[in-house]
């Protein structure tokens, strides 16, 4: 099934299309609607109300409690020298590659990621070559830039956790995500360290593990998942995955004519270590800012080898005591 992924289908009598998340972290402004939403239409008990001591994040991370995370990253980072234009993205069934505008005063100030003027009205941010300071509050302090970012499973091409769950709680839906049957789940738990994102959890009161399902019952249903329903800036958008992959791309490139070469894609290669995810995001830093590894690799890619070596060193182990057998017996 992983080369009908790899090719945007998901290997179904039907041959549909393989549905997917982008996720645009460039215009996500932190409001944890999708978090809300996620929790409310699945029904994910809450993670408590401590807020961690981590900005306002009150969740902390992915966990069998947390399907989406809203991450808040602070960097000091001058907002006037940086040189981060935001191009408006275009969402909607009339949306066009050429529509995009340059919007608000730079990535991330005191409001989230800018989004324009006091008054509405748009305008560029500070372009390469700008000399003006930058904004300074009443103590005089620069402005931070928060990067905001909404995480979820990556629904790989090459899911190692489908690999190795002995009771088949792990499938591929016909929307290619993957998804928990929780009736089925024994909890083992191997499938925890099996993802190389860290997603899978364990439920404490259980065991069973939990994750984003990508909303499987609303998809069946012609329904978008609820996060991305509730997102109000369309930071996380769904569809089929080779459209949003093109639309991505497209993003990109009005990123950097705007003036922000530090966007790029997160995922969205289908020749990466897990043969591209199914949720994928647009970065405005190194991936390792985001908590992401910068070279994920599927955990079970050397089993094949791993298990030709132990038969053949197990045969080769068998025919040395048959030998000595026959030996002593000579």
């Amino acid at each position: 099934m992983s080369d009908d992924l790899r090719e945007g289908t998901t290997g179904y009598p039907e041959s549909a299309p393989r549905m997917g998340f982008f996720t645009d972290t460039s215009v996500c402004i932190g409001c944890k609607a999708c978090e809300v939403a996620c929790k409310e239409w699945n029904v994910i008990p809450d993670d408590g109300l401590s807020l961690l001591g981590m900005s306002y994040d009150n969740t902390g991370m992915l966990g069998a409690d947390t399907w989406r995370h809203v991450a808040f990253i602070e960097q000091d980072k001058p907002l006037g020298r940086q040189n981060n234009a935001v191009a408006a993205m275009p969402t909607g069934p009339t949306s066009t590659h050429a529509t995009a505008g340059v919007v608000a005063d730079g990535l991330g100030n005191k409001h989230g990621a800018g989004f324009g003027t006091d008054t509405g009205g748009l305008h560029p941010g500070p372009r390469p070559g700008d000399n003006a300071p930058g904004p300074v509050g009443p103590d005089g302090r620069k402005e931070l830039r928060w990067l905001m970012a909404s995480d979820v499973c990556k629904h790989c091409t090459h899911a190692a956790c489908l690999d190795v769950c002995p009771t088949g709680a792990l499938i591929r839906t016909e929307f290619g995500t993957v998804i928990v049957q929780e009736d089925i789940c024994n909890g083992c738990g191997y499938c925890v360290p099996a993802c190389p994102y860290g997603v899978i959890d364990q439920r404490k009161d259980d065991g069973r593990v939990w994750k984003c399902t990508l909303c499987y019952d609303r998809l069946s249903g012609g329904q978008e998942p609820a996060c991305a329903k509730a997102c109000p800036t369309d930071s996380i958008q769904y569809g089929p995955l080779d459209e949003l992959r093109d639309r991505a791309a497209h993003r990109v490139e009005d990123l950097h004519d705007a003036g922000v070469p530090e966007a790029r894609l997160y995922g969205a290669d289908p020749d990466d270590g897990v043969g591209g995810a199914g949720a994928f995001f647009l970065l405005l830093d190194e991936p390792e800012v985001y908590g992401f590894p910068p070279d994920p690799v599927v955990t079970t890619r050397d089993l094949p080898r791993t298990w030709r070596h132990t038969a053949l060193a197990a045969a080769g182990v068998a025919a040395t005591v048959a030998a000595v057998f026959l030996g002593a017996r000579r």
